[in-house]
């Protein structure tokens, strides 16, 4: 029972490190999924797939590697030069994601809040720093007790959209992309997750090191990500195309339920992007320390002041610009994941 719960502790933690300002918005589930139409469903199984079977071998590669970074692993993909300068473009990607991260807490501080842009941004520093100093064993805890609770949300914003007109509207939503652009979508957005969660889930993998305890924690975590983007994009496709409007669209979808509903959603919604923005600063001055000669704390300041100022461009701005960008940038770091032959047992099979 302890080995499950701790696999279940991974897989919130797989669950909240992708669950991020872009998906827990709905602006990423809109974004890759939800405008192709009657695709979505299908392009949400196959990214499931790829979450499932990449989230475990990651994990399980870092524990045979011991990687103590994400560089680790870099390096065993590419090589020890190439490897390096993998890893100096996925801290720049990092810093990227992380502002649209504390971009997303703004937007929520003022489209749903009232209390101003600028506000949020502030308030989501400190409280990032502050529990930063307590090291892994935080991200753990706080991802137990969020994901579950935006799990149950999201389920009560699906079960109110059944019950509505248009629940079936994401069999019979139209598609005006082109079928690349559809058949990349999956590909794009399972590269650019599990790049970025590589901060998180290589440290992780390496301190756990128990293959199956590894594995039970993607299958749950991978499965789980696909249902809540599943919820996301059922609960979307209803309000299309109206619900574009909104820079946080489930949160103009939770007014629907009533004002307490409203906040307490909204409320949950900021901790999924604080949950993510604390895990990938986490991972990121773990690369830094091994650079720079500066005490830890100093370089979750200096990220977070960058994070502040590249704020200033605004959350759908930041999103719908570097999130595609990133995701062609991760393509080829999710083919080295899937040919790559080190470990020797077969894919994850099903937990037992």
């Amino acid at each position: 029972m302890k080995r499950w719960g701790r696999s279940i502790q991974i897989a919130f933690t797989f669950i909240g490190t992708v669950v991020g300002a872009g998906f827990a918005t709905g602006r990423e589930v809109m974004q890759f999924f939800t405008r192709f139409g009657y695709w979505g469903a299908l392009l949400i199984g196959i990214v499931t797939l790829l979450f499932v079977w990449l989230g475990a071998k990651m994990m399980l590669l870092a524990a045979e590697l011991r990687a103590r970074s994400y560089e680790d692993l870099n390096k065993h993909l590419f090589g020890e030069r190439m490897g390096t300068w993998v890893s100096h473009l996925m801290l720049f990607v990092l810093l990227g994601v992380n502002a649209v991260m504390l971009a997303g807490a703004g937007a929520i501080f003022s489209e749903h809040l009232n209390l101003g842009y600028q506000t949020g941004l502030v308030v989501t520093m400190f409280a990032c720093f502050f529990l930063l100093r307590k090291g892994m064993n935080a991200i753990l805890t706080i991802n137990t007790l969020v994901v579950p609770v935006m799990i149950a949300f999201t389920t009560l914003l699906v079960v109110h959209t059944l019950q509505g007109p248009g629940a079936d509207r994401w069999l019979t939503l139209g598609n005006e992309q082109s079928l690349w652009a559809v058949w990349m979508s999956p590909f794009l957005y399972a590269a650019f997750n599990l790049s970025m969660a590589q901060a998180v889930l290589v440290p992780l993998g390496a301190e756990v090191a128990d293959p199956a305890v590894l594995r039970r924690g993607a299958w749950l975590g991978g499965l789980g990500i696909g249902a809540m983007l599943l919820a996301g994009h059922l609960t979307l496709s209803s309000r299309m195309p109206g619900v574009q409007q909104f820079d946080i669209p489930m949160g103009g979808i939770a007014r629907e339920l009533g004002p307490w509903v409203h906040y307490v959603y909204v409320f949950l919604i900021f901790m999924e992007i604080f949950t993510t923005l604390v895990a990938d600063i986490y991972g990121l001055t773990l690369q830094l320390e091994d650079r720079l000669n500066v005490r830890k704390a100093w370089l979750t300041f200096g990220v977070l002041l960058f994070c502040f100022v590249a704020g200033q461009f605004g959350f759908g701005p930041l999103l719908s610009t570097l999130y595609p960008l990133f995701g062609m940038l991760s393509l080829g770091w999710l083919l080295l994941m899937g040919r790559d032959r080190k470990l020797r047992p077969k894919p994850p099979s099903l937990p037992t």
